[in-house]
């Protein structure tokens, strides 16, 4: 029997739909699809010093997705429709597995304004029936921003839901607590790959990505008093353990084991208490 899977870690990774950025912002002027991105990306530098196109002109071309034990266990990790990355089949495989695996607590890094909202209108896009996660429940309604049954947003548990800011974003809290972070490539870079056709570099990104967010994960749940800081020092190393039995046959496994640096503890280590002397001691 397969085990229980209380929470999926995931990230997305998009790319702009040049045909649709061409009909609705240049629509009969001719451009093709990578002019259209190209003239875009130009207007966006020039208004906000950024080429990152927004998330309703994107589509889903890598999702992975962490499977995690209601112990906090790492459990497996998946890229879905790897190695074809087509979109439509990865959102389909995105909700249905949800809801196969009994609707499990999602949990992102900045989820809340980016990731779901992309499956979201992929679903819409590809006329994909996602009605549970649509489900009024009042308070404890999947969508609902302040609930976390369904979805834990971890910028936003951070940040108290935006009141503050996590300037840094992942890159930063990974690094908080010596984990690898961005490496050789961010997220403004996913385009150029893709147009390359380097999607399995893409989804190499992802996977660091999800790695990194699974350990923000464990150390938000020592913050929020759901597991000890000696539980997840144990969880950590048995993580390190499953991607170097796994750094041969990945090589997004094995650039994340390179940037690997060690958590060092400010605490002093636990010692066992002296064993009780004999009564027959002198």
């Amino acid at each position: 029997m397969a085990e229980k899977v209380s929470h999926l870690i995931f990230d997305v990774e998009s790319i702009a739909d040049g045909d649709l950025i061409s009909a609705v912002r240049y629509g009969g002027q001719g451009l093709t699809a990578e002019q259209a991105i190209a003239t875009y990306q130009d207007e966006l530098v020039e208004l906000n010093g950024t080429t990152f196109i927004p998330h309703t002109y994107q589509i889903p071309i890598s999702v992975v997705i962490a499977k995690i034990a209601s112990d906090f266990r790492l459990i497996d990790i998946v890229s879905l429709d790897e190695p074809e990355f087509r979109p439509h089949v990865i959102t389909e495989h995105f909700w249905r597995g949800w809801e196969l695996y009994g609707k499990p607590q999602w949990v992102t890094f900045n989820g809340r304004s980016f990731d779901l909202p992309v499956m979201e209108l992929a679903a819409f896009r590809f006329g994909i029936s996602i009605g549970p996660w649509f489900k009024s429940d009042g308070y404890r309604s999947p969508r609902n921003r302040f609930s976390t049954d369904a979805h834990l947003d971890l910028q936003e548990l951070l940040t108290n839901f935006g009141a503050a800011r996590c300037n840094g974003g992942l890159n930063l809290v990974s690094k908080l607590i010596n984990k690898p972070g961005k490496m050789d490539v961010t997220g403004d870079q996913v385009q150029k790959q893709a147009d390359e056709g380097q999607y399995k570099a893409i989804s190499d990104y992802c996977r660091c990505d999800v790695l990194d967010t699974y350990f923000v994960f464990l150390r938000a749940m020592v913050m929020m008093g759901k597991t000890t800081l000696e539980k997840e020092i144990q969880l950590v190393e048995q993580t390190r353990l499953w991607i170097e039995e796994r750094a041969e046959s990945c090589d997004a496994y094995a650039a994340y084991l390179n940037a690997w640096t060690e958590w060092n503890s400010p605490w002093p280590q636990k010692q066992d208490p002296p064993a009780e002397e004999s009564k027959d001691s002198a």
